[in-house]
């Protein structure tokens, strides 16, 4: 009995929170930049003037903003440098979006289901930190693995 819970509490597979947090900053970040960011930045002439403007700052600067948040940002991610503010800018922008252009919808034709969980994965990293794996680390002189 106790080597079948072993096996589906899948114990044989060895754990690795830093090889976690190395797969959701590619994830996430790599997911931000190359399916929204990369698209607002090579678009901007034609997104700025109807870009949704939530927080009443003007399109050209929700799309500024935006374009930070979505390649600066997940860029950092990626490499693992200055994790938890990269994570926190892109959290900001998926709250803002999630909550004030998709309203908090989850379901229906404006749905903010994606933002939301985008939210989830940057929350998740701002309070975890890049890792072992990440040039956060090196900067403070982790030892290698």
């Amino acid at each position: 009995m106790k080597s079948g819970v072993k096996f589906l509490q899948l114990g044989f597979i060895p754990g690795s929170v830093d090889m976690a947090l190395l797969l959701l900053r590619l994830w996430f970040g790599l997911g931000l930049l190359v399916l929204h960011g990369w698209g607002k930045l090579t678009n901007f002439g034609s997104l700025a003037p109807t870009f949704p403007d939530p927080l009443g700052v003007g399109s050209t600067t929700s799309l500024v903003l935006t374009v930070l948040t979505e390649v600066l940002c997940p860029i950092l991610l990626v490499v693992g440098a200055f994790t938890r503010l990269a994570a926190l800018g892109s959290l900001g922008t998926m709250a803002v979006a999630w909550l004030l252009v998709h309203e908090g919808a989850l379901s229906g034709p404006q749905s903010g289901e994606l933002a939301s969980v985008y939210l989830g994965g940057y929350a998740a990293l701002f309070l975890a930190g890049g890792g072992h794996y990440s040039m956060d680390a090196r900067m403070h002189g982790a030892p290698a693995k």
